[in-house]
C-alpha cells in the first residue's frame, strides 16, 4: 500500500475493483462517505464534506452550526486521471491561511483494467509548513492518515 518516498513527502497507494472514471467520481463526489468524522477542525459535528470539483475549488467541511473550515484548495482537477489539492493543515493541526506554507497533495488514477484502477496519493513540499513539518508528515503517513483514508475509499466498491 505504501513505497518509500523523500523526506518530505509521502506515498500511499491502493487499488480498487471500479473503473476509472468511476473511482475518481467516487473520490472527488463522495469524499464525505470515507473521511473519518473525527478529523475534524470545527470543534462541532461535520454536517457534510464538500468537494468542489474545479481549479481554485475549496475541500471543506461544513459543521451542524454552519461553520466552514475550507482544509484543501482545488489547484488542478483532470477528470478522471488526477486531482492536486493544497494542504491548509498547520503543524499544529490549525488552518494555514499562508498559502506559502501549505503542502499539496496529488491524487492520481490509473487504470490498471477497464473495470480496476490504481489510486496513488503523494503528499509532498511537506517542509513549506515550516517548524514543526514533521508532524504532518507522520501524521498523514500513518495508520489514521492517508492509509485510513484509502482503505475506507476502497471498502465503497466491495460493498
Amino acid at each position: 500500500m505504501s513505497t518509500p518516498a523523500a523526506d518530505n513527502s509521502v506515498k500511499h497507494s491502493i487499488v480498487v475493483e471500479a473503473p476509472i472514471e468511476r473511482a475518481f467520481k467516487v473520490f472527488t463526489e463522495e469524499f464525505g462517505s470515507f473521511k473519518p468524522a473525527e478529523h475534524n477542525l470545527l470543534g462541532v459535528e461535520i454536517a457534510e464534506t464538500v468537494f468542489e470539483p474545479r481549479v481554485g475549488g475549496y475541500l471543506y467541511d461544513r459543521g451542524v452550526d454552519g461553520r466552514e473550515c475550507r482544509w484543501a484548495r482545488v489547484l488542478a482537477y483532470e477528470p478522471p486521471n488526477r486531482v492536486l489539492l493544497s494542504w491548509n493543515i498547520s503543524p499544529r493541526w490549525q488552518i494555514e491561511t499562508n498559502q506559502d506554507k501549505t503542502s499539496e497533495w496529488e491524487v492520481r488514477f490509473t487504470a490498471e483494467t477497464t473495470h480496476r484502477t490504481r489510486v496513488e496519493i503523494e503528499h509532498r513540499k511537506l517542509e513549506r509548513h515550516g517548524e514543526g513539518w514533521e508532524g504532518v508528515r507522520d501524521g498523514v503517513a500513518g495508520d489514521q492518515g492517508w492509509p485510513l483514508y484509502l482503505r475506507r475509499f476502497a471498502e465503497l466498491f466491495s460493498r
